[in-house]
């Protein structure tokens, strides 16, 4: 099993990652921007748990960093079976105020950036590959100063179901995971510290499953969604939060 995960050393992607990397044969490129230090401990946790780990310093939510990733794969693997795109630019603001640059930086980089890495790895993905796009419930609700994100997300899942469409014929299945609130550094970084806390606090309370969401619950899904058993799930997008949306 050939994957690659970007932002894949943090997070829900370091969740992704460690879960992925308990498959047989296990290959996986982890993506990261910056943190060293955080990708070598993921590497190290791969390996610990039977993976091979490839490091890929890059910026996916770019359309020339995804290029570049597509290249060392290739390189190094010749092709994928699963490939999870989980990074983000946690672009906060509000609809009317944000400034504009900044707000088309944030489409294009939580948006577009997932159909810029599909088209770049389009030929390593063979008959059986799957391709999982990371969403929030800020692309179906209003979050507060997540206008930029949540824009973002909801382009991402609908792109999601165009290249189902098209990619459907070739035997490749395009999803996405939508996760509830999980405590990472993407989650505070779009919001204060003290309004992180309540959110996190309240969901967990509010829960009819009973305990807050954690970022293993959201890879367990791609996992299901990277396995033969989704063959005939396309175009999807799978809700992650214990029920507290049906609330």
């Amino acid at each position: 099993m050939r994957a690659l995960v970007t932002g894949g050393t943090k997070g829900i992607g370091r969740a992704v990652a460690l879960r992925l990397a308990e498959l047989p044969d296990a290959r996986l490129a982890l993506n990261y921007l910056s943190d060293q230090d955080a990708a070598k401990e993921t590497a190290g946790d791969v390996v610990s748990r039977g993976g091979e780990p490839l490091l890929i310093q890059e910026d996916a939510c770019s359309q020339d960093g995804a290029g570049t990733i597509a290249e060392r794969v290739s390189s190094e693997f010749g092709g994928l079976d699963v490939l999870v795109h989980c990074a983000v630019k946690p672009i906060a603001g509000s609809a009317l105020f944000t400034d504009e640059d900044e707000f088309r930086r944030g489409i294009d980089a939580n948006g577009l950036s997932f159909l810029w890495l599909v088209r770049a790895c389009l030929d390593l993905l063979g008959p059986g590959a799957s391709a999982v796009f990371l969403t929030s419930g800020g692309s179906t609700r209003a979050v507060p100063n997540y206008a930029p994100l949540g824009g973002a997300k909801a382009l991402g899942e609908a792109l999601v179901r165009y290249l189902a469409a098209e990619l459907a014929p070739r035997g490749v299945r395009v999803n996405a995971v939508s996760s509830g609130a999980v405590d990472t550094e993407a989650l505070r970084a779009v919001m204060p510290n003290e309004v992180a806390e309540q959110l996190l606090r309240t969901s967990a309370q509010r829960n009819p499953s009973g305990r807050a969401l954690e970022p293993a619950d959201v890879a367990g899904v791609v996992a299901m969604l990277a396995s033969p058993d989704s063959a005939m799930v396309q175009g999807q997008v799978i809700r992650v939060d214990g029920g507290l949306g049906l609330l």
